[in-house]
């Protein structure tokens, strides 16, 4: 009994120091935080059973994705080089390793990698088990 007390009371102590030691151990710089895609659409979640998932989308220099839409919230961070994202109705956004992005919903959108190493894009989806996460304009 007096073991169980003890280790009761000295949790919370080990808790606190182990979460203090985190806190100055990990670095958290956000560089991502919106309610809405690039082009100031409003995200919504999909209603359903919940599915996150995640790739990492590789282009060689000069290459482009094609035409495509996303039915679900998609958010991007680039790892590797240079990426131009462009819209049909000409509105473009341009992004560099290490920028973040919460990618246009239901909207045409066309990516280039216009630099001259390997584009690497780590792309998150949140949508649910009914959607795919990306379609293909014809």
């Amino acid at each position: 009994m007096k073991l169980l007390l003890t280790l009761a009371l000295l949790f919370p102590v080990t808790h606190l120091i182990l979460a203090d030691e985190y806190r100055k151990s990990v670095q958290v710089q956000e560089n991502l935080s919106t309610s809405a895609t690039w082009d100031g659409t409003p995200i919504h979640y999909p209603s359903g059973t919940a599915k996150v998932s995640g790739a990492i989308v590789t282009l060689q220099p000069g290459t482009e994705t094609g035409w495509h839409t996303h039915p679900v919230p998609c958010l991007a961070l680039i790892l590797e080089g240079e990426l131009l994202v462009e819209l049909k109705d000409g509105q473009t956004k341009k992004l560099k390793a290490g920028d973040t992005l919460a990618e246009v919903i239901n909207t045409p959108h066309n990516g280039k990698n216009i630099g001259k190493t390997p584009l690497k894009i780590a792309v998150f989806y949140v949508g649910n088990t009914d959607l795919k996460t990306t379609l293909l304009c014809p």
